[in-house]
């Protein structure tokens, strides 16, 4: 069957989940508003994939005394009468006073109007109950917020996530309108893999997990999470052969630059690093463009295989650009790479927001006409003025704080630009799979000679003093010391006020030898802060986590990290990281508040016992979860309808190595299995990879 013959198969048996909410019987266009406030979309599809988070299985009494404590029942009573009242807090409710046999239940509806409670319990008549029985008195019993139904209620109940004005009764008879529309579906899941695992089909799980009879077993809601990671794995995959195959040119070098640079550098690359710089020069010396992924832990050495790329770049007779979040960490690298480039003689500019006038349209000037071979950079590298002669590699540093629309505004900067991006911030392996699906990635592992290990251990805040006297201790020794206050994202001038606050106190027991760097200030006057704790005028500098990357004094030995439990795992792994550069021993004393939770302490016992950024990662994506991991690049959803990557990491290995089988044999899926996986990529929304398809 053709490309378009297939799409319009998909199409036709899609099309009933397509329709709008609005057409389901029952549902008017103030309840279809909120449920697509609570599904997150429009169509039947997308109330149909609305999981349930729980099921209340109750038991069914005829006596109230027979309720058990603590779980739900449903009994039948007769009602008497209904006032409405306020509780002593002020908010209003409904009271129903109803018998059951010969005794008496009270039910409480919270924020109930009476005469809606009227229509629905009126005096005299019988009504089923379903919910929590709490016992007042010998014969006496009551219920807040119950189900109430002329019928008796189901004994399971789906309890599915609601937003506020919908409620769980509303959406279970939504979704029994909706379900009669699910058509028989093709199986796109390996059948080996359906057969071992026990799997029903896609449909027959759906309805299993939506309108249970019975609890559904534990495959039902795996299967759906699997055909969803498979979706996305297919998309990822599909996208990743269409960047691979997209036409670039060989960028090959003859290693001059390079040899005179690792002779400047003055140590051995390590294994990892060698490893790093054959992978990216075999991508750059193939005639197709590059999109790859540097991944290095704290320390590892992520710049230096950067300066090789981009001086084999160079060698190749193009430019090279790298782009860095921050002013800091940009001349951080302006500072390796300009002491690398000198014995060549080769300039390398910086391009941001400091630099201007004359000096400015030097730069501009340089890289337009190829005199300025390397330039260093901000978010100003991709403004519209910015023109280079020949960009022939473009390197993203903290990747993560850029989004893709940046990437591919400095790399449209050229023709068929070579594409390095570089992370700090080990990635979990799950989200390797997940959400850099479509990039080659390279790891750099261990850290350069001479690196001592940091000894890291906890402290609680009522020790303050001990830590005061231990920092006495460490400066009659010279050391040099950092003091990290929370960054707090609800309000950003409290955080700078509690590190003005610190400074201050530090001040008072240390003098001259404290000083301050935060965000707020101006940039001039943040570095000179930093400048003087470099050169040693100052030995510590209190600060907030503008230290966190771009910051580089090997001589500092000590990093204290106020309110430790609320940074995340990996944010607290780079700021140890500012420390153990040099070759003596280092120490990180992370102090936290003795009220910690039990998992804010397991974190911070998982950063004192290890110092592999990977595993930290893995950990941190563990007890965290894949929405906090993300922070704002995802706005704080990871993105799935139905699976959880922190859950069912299983799942996702399973899924991606059925994509890659499928994909490799099957590339353009026009076989039937093929057919059945380009109707999961357009039930789950894959739209990118269906393009990618359908272009060819």
């Amino acid at each position: 069957m053709g490309i378009v013959s297939a799409q319009a198969v998909t199409d036709e048996l899609l099309a009933p989940l397509m329709a709008p909410l609005q057409g389901i019987r029952g549902v008017g266009p103030t309840l279809a508003k909120r449920l697509e406030r609570a599904v997150g979309g429009t169509r039947l599809l997308d109330l149909l994939l609305h999981l349930p988070e729980r099921y209340v299985l109750r038991k069914t009494i005829a006596d109230l005394a027979e309720a058990p404590v603590d779980a739900e029942v449903i009994l039948e009573a007769e009602i008497e009468s209904l006032r409405s009242q306020r509780s002593r807090a002020g908010r209003p409710y409904v009271e129903i006073k109803a018998m059951a046999g010969d005794r008496r239940l009270v039910v409480r509806m919270m924020n109930a109007r009476l005469n809606w409670m009227e229509e629905r319990a009126p005096p005299g008549r019988f009504r089923w109950f379903a919910g929590l029985v709490r016992n007042e008195s010998f014969d006496s019993f009551s219920m807040i917020n119950p189900l109430i139904s002329p019928s008796q209620p189901p004994a399971l109940e789906p309890v599915w996530p609601l937003t506020d004005g919908l409620m769980n009764i509303q959406m279970a008879r939504a979704l029994a309108g909706a379900i009669p529309a699910l058509p028989p579906m093709p199986e796109w899941a390996d059948a080996a893999l359906v057969r071992r695992e026990g799997w029903a089909s896609f449909v027959d799980a759906l309805k299993a997990v939506q309108q249970p009879l019975a609890p559904p077993p534990a495959g039902m809601r795996e299967r759906l999470a699997y055909d969803e990671f498979l979706a996305g794995q297919l998309a990822l995959g599909l996208v990743r052969r269409r960047v691979r195959e997209r036409p670039g040119r060989a960028l090959v070098g003859n290693g001059v630059l390079q040899a005179k640079a690792l002779a400047v550098f003055g140590h051995e690359p390590t294994p990892s690093q060698r490893q790093a710089v054959a992978e990216i020069e075999a991508d750059m010396a193939a005639p197709r463009r590059m999109l790859r992924l540097l991944q290095g832990d704290v320390g590892a050495g992520k710049t230096l295989v950067a300066a090789l790329a981009m001086l084999r770049a160079v060698e190749a007779g193009t430019q090279a650009a790298i782009m860095a979040p921050t002013e800091i960490l940009a001349r951080q690298h302006l500072a390796t790479l300009t002491r690398l480039a000198a014995p060549m003689g080769m300039p390398v500019a910086l391009l941001a927001g400091s630099v201007k006038g004359a000096a400015r349209k030097k730069v501009l000037r340089g890289l337009a006409n190829g005199e300025i071979p390397i330039v260093v950079g901000t978010h100003a590298l991709f403004q519209e003025a910015v023109e280079f002669r020949d960009l022939g590699l473009a390197v993203v540093d903290e990747q993560h704080r850029f989004g893709v629309a940046q990437r591919l505004m400095l790399a449209g900067k050229g023709e068929a630009v070579d594409m390095l991006v570089m992370t700090a911030t080990p990635i979990p392996r799950t989200l390797l799979l997940t959400q850099w699906g479509e990039m080659a990635v390279s790891r750099l592992t261990g850290k350069p000679a001479g690196r001592l290990p940091i000894v890291t251990t906890l402290h609680g805040l009522s020790k303050l003093d001990a830590v005061f006297a231990g920092i006495a201790r460490k400066l009659a020794e010279g050391a040099r010391i950092y003091w990290v206050c929370p960054h707090v994202a609800e309000s950003e001038e409290s955080d700078i006020a509690a590190a003005e606050t610190r400074y201050l106190t530090l001040k008072e027991h240390f003098g001259q030898a404290v000083g301050l760097a935060h965000g707020k200030m101006p940039v001039e006057t943040r570095q000179e802060a930093l400048a003087s704790f470099k050169a040693g005028q100052t030995q510590i500098l209190v600060a907030t986590t503008v230290i966190e990357v771009g910051v580089d004094v090997p001589e500092a030995t000590v990093m204290i990290i106020e309110h430790a439990e609320r940074f995340g795992l990996a944010q607290l792994h780079q700021l140890r990281g500012r420390v153990g550069r040099g070759s003596a021993a280092s120490f990180c004393m992370l102090l936290y508040d003795e009220n910690l939770t039990e998992n804010s302490r397991e974190r911070l016992q998982v950063l004192r016992d290890t110092e592999d950024g990977f595993v930290i990662a893995d950990a941190d994506f563990r007890l965290r979860g894949a929405g906090d991991f993300l922070g704002t690049r995802q706005s704080g959803a990871p993105g799935f309808k139905i699976a959880d990557p922190s859950l069912h990491e299983g799942l996702l290995r399973m899924a991606n190595q059925d994509a890659n089988i499928l994909l490799d044999r099957d590339p353009e899926l026009t076989s039937p299995r093929g057919e059945a996986a380009r109707l999961l990529l357009r039930l789950f929304d894959k739209e990118v990879a269906m393009g990618t398809l359908e272009a060819g």
